[in-house]
């Protein structure tokens, strides 16, 4: 019977750290004795109640949760018809504490950056609806057209991108900050449209390409990739963006050397790449099907990185910020050109145009020649 004893001890010890709590959920909520207090789970499907309890009279709780969250997902305590949002992306533990009837008004959080943030956009946008509910008290101002409000809305999208979208793209609270909605007295509509309203898309865009180095696999990444990708076709100009110019069509032999600053300021050149199979990209980040490329570089580089080969992409966006968010954590060169130089060197008529470039700085083939880069990525390596 003893020989037992080890391995159904092991086994109690691997459930119990199977089990152990991957979040927790801690406060207190005062004048609220009686109240059933509910843990939601704000998923893309939809609500998920986790769980719940009665509050006692000095309105403490505390909710655990054993499911590991490995990317950012959203959260609500709900109590009496109020609701508290809050973000989970890793091993946490949050602390709140509110009063009721005021639950939004008084709430204060600890324990997350991303968790104060929501609290501090939940609070703006309250107090944004209370002022265009006020403006529409006026019978003659109503809905998000009229100038009042217009310039509102305007002003509070201004600080959402600066304080939050482009700032910290990384959290959940950017997240959290494109998706809000607002109403009016004729209608119910997104803050930022990600499908119609192209500085609104780059939002989502910039989300995009952080999300996507970080989780790629995650819903609320692929969700951000579709979004972005659908409004920059909806939005990208009608007719194909090209770049016209007069110099001849290089040869596919040598290389121009480039030096170009990277979103760090440094100055990279191509030619200390010398020794690398090197891909020279030319591309804009905003450009309709960018996404999707990003994707398709990202595998060719970390499948064949490690023998050698490297990316060195120029940029032409005329937004900088975007330029430099969308590019941050790919783990390539990435680099900006504003002048045209480059691109006039390289006889670039067209974006996107890549050249291949061997281990000796020798051009051994350009894009309008390749049927199958892959393929003639391997020949040379």
């Amino acid at each position: 019977m003893k020989q037992f004893l080890i391995p159904i001890a092991a086994a109690l010890l691997l459930t119990a750290c199977n089990e152990s709590p991957k979040f927790q959920v801690t406060g207190h909520i005062t004048s609220a004795e009686g109240k059933m207090l509910y843990l939601e789970a704000m998923t893309l499907e939809g609500v998920q109640t986790l769980d719940s309890l009665r509050l006692d009279a000095d309105g403490a709780f505390s909710f655990s949760q054993t499911k590991a969250v490995e990317n950012p997902e959203f959260y609500n305590l709900r109590i009496d018809g109020g609701r508290i949002p809050f973000s989970i992306d890793s091993t946490e533990t949050l602390t709140f504490t509110a009063t009721l009837p005021d639950l939004v008004q008084s709430y204060t959080v600890k324990g997350s950056e991303s968790a104060e943030d929501i609290r501090a956009i939940t609070q703006q946008q309250r107090h944004l609806q209370q002022q265009i509910n006020q403006l529409e008290a006026d019978e003659k101002i109503v809905g998000e057209n009229s100038d009042s409000i217009l310039t509102l809305i305007n002003a509070y999208k201004q600080q959402m991108k600066d304080k939050y979208i482009f700032l910290h793209p990384e959290r959940a609270s950017a997240y959290f900050a494109v998706c809000q909605r607002l109403n009016t007295r004729i209608s119910s509509f997104q803050l930022f449209d990600p499908f119609n309203e192209r500085s609104d898309v780059k939002c989502y865009a910039t989300l995009a390409t952080v999300w996507d180095g970080r989780w790629p696999d995650a819903d609320r990444t692929i969700q951000l990739c579709n979004m972005a990708t659908k409004g920059m076709e909806n939005t990208a100009p009608k007719q194909t963006q090209q770049i016209e110019l007069d110099a001849d069509k290089i040869s596919e032999t040598g290389i121009i050397d480039i030096e170009l600053p990277d979103v760090n300021s440094t100055l990279r050149r191509l030619s200390d790449l010398k020794g690398k199979v090197v891909l020279l990209d030319f591309t804009i980040y905003g450009a309709q099907q960018s996404q999707a490329r990003t994707r398709q570089m990202r595998e060719l580089y970390n499948k064949y990185s490690g023998q050698g080969f490297e990316i060195y992409q120029v940029s032409l966006d005329e937004d900088i910020h975007f330029w430099q968010f969308s590019c941050e954590k790919l783990p390539w060169i990435c680099v900006h050109e504003t002048d045209g130089r480059a691109v006039s060197s390289y006889a670039v008529r067209d974006l996107p145009t890549y050249f291949l470039i061997n281990r000796d700085n020798d051009i051994v083939a350009r894009s309008e020649n390749i049927t199958n880069l892959e393929e003639e990525l391997q020949k040379i390596l």
